[in-house]
């Protein structure tokens, strides 16, 4: 009884891991794989075991050429499906080269074997910028932990050396925060409230040490807190003050706009083939580098504040280049 089990067991395994449409197995070639096992199989025995996989969900496709052969259709994921998720394992920079590599390891094992070395070859980005924390997925387990049941966290914040190792600052000072939420901008960020301060405050999760999740309830977040409106607002996770920004942009950035702002923002013809853009927006060092990086073909209308502090900016970065 138990290897009849067993042999269902690893017939699964083979439709799996060996065939796919362009790699088909005949009953023969089962018997033969079975004997391997040390399971020994009849014809008959092998075609109710594949009616039993089909009833269990299995999409077992049967192909008549000189004979009949065998392979599993649809899958959990298709292969274009795996190769999208390969990529964004080897883009994100929040995961660390190990890690990458074994998840794409565990996807690989979605597909069937000859599939497998295809996306093997997909991989040729991995030498890019990573992070260096692998307790990065603790950290984001914790995190999660922390919101879902509403309790405050604590932890140490450090900054990377010239020698690369952790510098943690205010002299290793523990954070106590509120968690609201992760939100993830090529890396993962945490956002904290603080209701004293009546703020949010974003640290990067792969530089928090030692988070650990406390018994301490987590007060009301502010009414109405919307995370994924929230992070529209922000440029590259660096706070400032949130305003009400209008921008008039020449009209081959819309895309770029729509992308950057969504379709909460304003929008409405400018003169002269532009267009018109009032979006709120925490005005940070980064949102006013995005603007400028576009040069005259971007320009920031109102608040003034917003206005001088770009003039500033660029200014600033005028005089570095400006010989004494």
């Amino acid at each position: 009884m138990a290897s009849k089990k067993l042999k269902l067991l690893l017939l699964a395994k083979l439709f799996q891991e060996q065939t796919d449409e362009d790699h088909t197995v005949t009953v023969k070639d089962i018997i033969a794989y079975l004997a391997g096992c040390g399971i020994p199989a009849e014809r008959k025995a092998v075609y109710e075991d594949i009616d039993l996989l089909r009833e269990f969900g299995m999409d077992i496709i049967r192909r008549v050429n000189k004979t009949y052969s065998y392979y599993l259709g649809q899958r959990d994921f298709e292969l274009p499906e795996l190769k999208m998720l390969i990529d964004v394992v080897q883009s994100s920079p929040f995961l660390t080269t190990k890690k990458s590599v074994e998840l794409i390891g565990k996807l690989e094992r979605l597909a069937s074997a000859a599939q497998a070395g295809s996306l093997r070859r997909q991989v040729y980005v991995l030498n890019r910028v990573k992070t260096r924390n692998e307790q990065l997925y603790y950290n984001i387990d914790g995190i999660n932990q922390a919101i879902n049941e509403n309790r405050c966290i604590r932890f140490r914040y450090f900054d990377w050396t010239l020698n690369g190792e952790r510098a943690y600052r205010h002299n290793g000072k523990v954070y106590r925060e509120c968690p609201a939420a992760l939100c993830v901008d090529r890396n993962y960020y945490l956002i904290t409230y603080r209701p004293e301060q009546e703020k949010f405050i974003h640290f990067r999760v792969d530089r928090i040490g030692g988070l650990q999740v406390t018994d301490i309830p987590r007060p009301p977040l502010p009414a109405g807190f919307n995370p994924a409106r929230y992070v529209r607002t922000i440029f590259d996770m660096h706070s400032g003050d949130t305003q009400r920004v209008t921008l008039e942009l020449d009209r081959q950035l819309l895309n770029v706009a729509m992308d950057r702002f969504g379709r909460d923002a304003f929008y409405r013809p400018g003169p002269s083939d532009t267009v018109i853009v009032t979006a709120d927006v925490e005005v940070s060092p980064t949102f006013l580098s995005w603007v400028l990086c576009f040069g005259g073909n971007a320009c920031i209308i109102s608040p003034d504040s917003a206005r001088d502090a770009l003039q500033k900016l660029a200014q600033d970065a005028l005089n570095r280049y400006t010989d004494e």
